[in-house]
């Protein structure tokens, strides 16, 4: 009898302890991403801003290939210039504009429409994810947000349309476009670079959030962690008992 009480005790150890387990893999699941846009520091109104369009691979069997991002026309930016990338080739597409534009007392006649990038190796392969950095201006003072669409194409020749608006209070699209949101203007929002000044307190926010962020993870990981080791240190004596007995 007691040999019987031991051995579903066990057994409930057992299933707890592949219950731990289990939360463990579901914590460590990665989340399901899209093709976005983001800022290195803030991107203020009036001024200029690098960011980055971070594009995941979400295919198990190819390796994204191109990506093309459509800058907004009703917010023409005059200035854009990549980041060379190994492995990449880029092209910046440029259009004339119906209405020109007025930047530093000079006039823009026409401003980037398209970037596209194309991998001359082996691309985005599946399970990776890569940055593509934009330096861009002069953002406009009268919008919060751009809104840019992206095509990622992959090497089984499929395309991904990432071109859906988003609309605040209704659920998110399935393939929802870039969005960049725009941060006030600063004292010097007009000259190149002047998202750098805000770029350490925003370095500080990032990580103070990134710490949080870790440290509630790395405290629901060592519960977990518990969980496990004390099911297993107690099957260890329940497996010593039951032999006991046995003998």
């Amino acid at each position: 009898m007691k040999a019987i009480k031991g051995s579903l005790k066990a057994s409930r150890i057992a299933v707890v302890g592949a219950a731990a387990a289990s939360a463990v893999l579901v914590l460590s699941a990665p989340a399901f991403a899209h093709v976005t846009v983001q800022p290195e520091g803030a991107a203020a109104k009036g001024g200029y801003a690098t960011v980055d369009f971070k594009v995941p691979n979400e295919r198990d069997n190819a390796s994204t290939t191109k990506l093309e991002v459509a800058f907004p026309a009703d917010h023409p930016l005059a200035s854009v210039m990549p980041q060379p990338i190994d492995g990449w080739a880029v092209q910046v597409t440029k259009s004339k504009l119906a209405k020109p534009l007025t930047l530093d007392g000079q006039k823009i006649d026409e401003a980037v429409t398209k970037v596209t990038w194309t991998a001359t190796g082996k691309g985005i392969e599946p399970g990776y994810f890569q940055k593509f950095p934009l330096s861009i201006g002069q953002l406009p003072k009268e919008a919060d947000q751009l809104v840019f669409k992206a095509l990622q194409t992959y090497s089984n020749k499929e395309v991904v349309r990432w071109i859906e608006p988003q609309t605040a209070g209704q659920a998110e699209p399935e393939n929802p476009a870039p969005v960049l949101e725009l941060t006030a203007a600063s004292s010097d929002s007009g000259h190149h670079g002047s998202s750098a000044a805000s770029a350490p307190s925003a370095a500080k926010d990032t990580a103070a959030s990134s710490s949080g962020g870790s440290d509630t993870t790395a405290r629901v990981l060592g519960v977990v962690g518990i969980v496990v080791g004390a099911a297993g240190v107690a099957y260890g004596v329940l497996a010593g008992r039951r032999r006991t007995t046995d003998a």
